[in-house]
């Protein structure tokens, strides 16, 4: 049976807090971050069950699954890192370390790099920063994770990268890091932070988690997932979830906007 899955997106870190931190390289959690990481350990429902880890190589995803996830660390769980869950842009925030820098620093940890390549790293070929390839990455670690034998599993990645893989696009807005996001009904606009700078959205806020199960669908090969009424009760309510088409047309809206920013490229052909 394929495992539950409860995807979790990294606490506060630095390159959050504002635009301009978006030129620091593979950047830490704040303070803050730290601190909702103690939240999100005291507020997980299903320490006991878990029986994998499974985190992003950048900093942030390292740290968060680190702390968050204690009760597990602590019982002897192991963490996988999985190159395919790094952040979908190739601003320098959302590039990752070198394999050997962030394994030795991270070296007092029992976490497993060796999924992760040398060109990781690159932003170039399969890890490149085009819709086309972070399909690719998605429907490679969709596919990963619904073959293990653990039957629940804990994935920490990022805000957009959770778009790509959950293939759901709702309130891909909602939080657009530092400033207060308006966006044209229209979608004609590019939506701003306070300063004037461009800001990018999604629908997952630092630390929040969601649980899915994958669904077994004969005429959908892309491996889908489908979060749990439990789970999507819990942060929406009586909201009815949107169909398939629905979902398509809030993909292209988001990725076009993202793309328009600078925070993805053009997909190709």
């Amino acid at each position: 049976m394929a495992p539950i899955v409860h995807l979790v997106r990294h606490a506060q870190a630095v390159h959050n807090l504002t635009e301009a931190n978006h030129r620091l390289h593979d950047p830490p959690l704040t303070p803050h971050g730290e601190n909702q990481c103690v939240d999100l350990r005291s507020d997980f429902p299903d320490h006991s069950s878990v029986k994998l880890l499974v985190c992003s190589p950048l900093r942030r995803t390292i740290q968060t699954t680190m702390l968050a996830f204690e009760p597990e660390t602590s019982r002897g769980v192991p963490c996988i890192a999985l190159a395919e869950l790094q952040e979908t842009s190739d601003l320098p925030c959302d590039t990752g370390s070198k394999v050997a820098e962030i394994s030795k620093d991270f070296k007092d940890q029992a976490i497993d790099f060796s999924l992760v390549p040398e060109d990781w790293n690159s932003k170039l070929g399969k890890w490149e920063a085009s819709h086309y390839a972070i399909d690719a990455r998605c429907h490679a670690a969709r596919k990963w994770l619904k073959n293990r034998d653990e039957d629940v599993i804990v994935v920490v990645a990022h805000g957009g990268l959770l778009h790509y893989l959950t293939q759901d696009w709702m309130d891909s807005d909602k939080f657009p890091g530092k400033g207060d996001l308006q966006l044209d009904r229209a979608l004609s606009k590019i939506p701003l932070n306070i300063d004037g700078s461009p800001a990018v959205g999604t629908g997952w806020e630092n630390t929040e988690f969601r649980t899915y199960r994958f669904v077994d669908a004969d005429d959908d090969d892309s491996i889908p997932m489908q979060e749990t009424t439990e789970s999507y009760q819990r942060r929406k309510h009586t909201v009815i979830p949107l169909t398939k088409e629905e979902k398509m047309q809030l993909r292209e809206t988001a990725t076009k906007i993202w793309q328009e920013q600078g925070y993805e490229k053009a997909s190709k052909a």
